[in-house]
């Protein structure tokens, strides 16, 4: 049905406040890069109106922290649109600061949390062969 793919990779060693957090942020990072898969609003039986999601699947894996940074060089091979989560953004207090510690950080060795990826869906698929769904 549809030729792209989204998939949200978590940290599997987290607190579960931790990966809500993460899966999150990365949901609206989607969202903000590629605003084109944004479903229509929706209005319910009494003509309430409501927030537009995404209008496609977001499948949610879970990963050690290899198995992130091997799905991330995949993504960049692939060229595929990325959204990360390094986790010294858990000790920042805004968007500002988050930026500033994920560029500080190694870029061949993030210490990533959570990566969101979109694109071709067999390309998408490659990036996180071997990953399993989140539980």
């Amino acid at each position: 049905m549809f030729d792209t793919k989204v998939a949200l990779i978590v940290r599997d060693d987290l607190a579960v406040w931790q990966k809500l957090n993460v899966v999150a942020f990365l949901a609206t990072g989607v969202a903000a890069a590629i605003p084109e898969a944004l479903g229509e609003p929706y209005e319910d039986a009494a003509n309430h109106q409501y927030g537009r999601m995404l209008g496609q699947p977001m499948l949610v894996f879970a990963a050690d922290l290899p198995g992130l940074q091997s799905a991330h060089r995949q993504a960049l091979t692939r060229e595929l649109k990325m959204v990360p989560y390094v986790h010294a953004m858990f000790s920042t207090g805004h968007d500002a600061a988050n930026r500033e510690v994920f560029r500080a950080g190694d870029a061949a060795n993030l210490d990533l949390v959570g990566l969101a990826l979109h694109g071709p869906k067999k390309a998408v698929d490659k990036a996180v062969k071997g990953l399993s769904l989140h539980a």
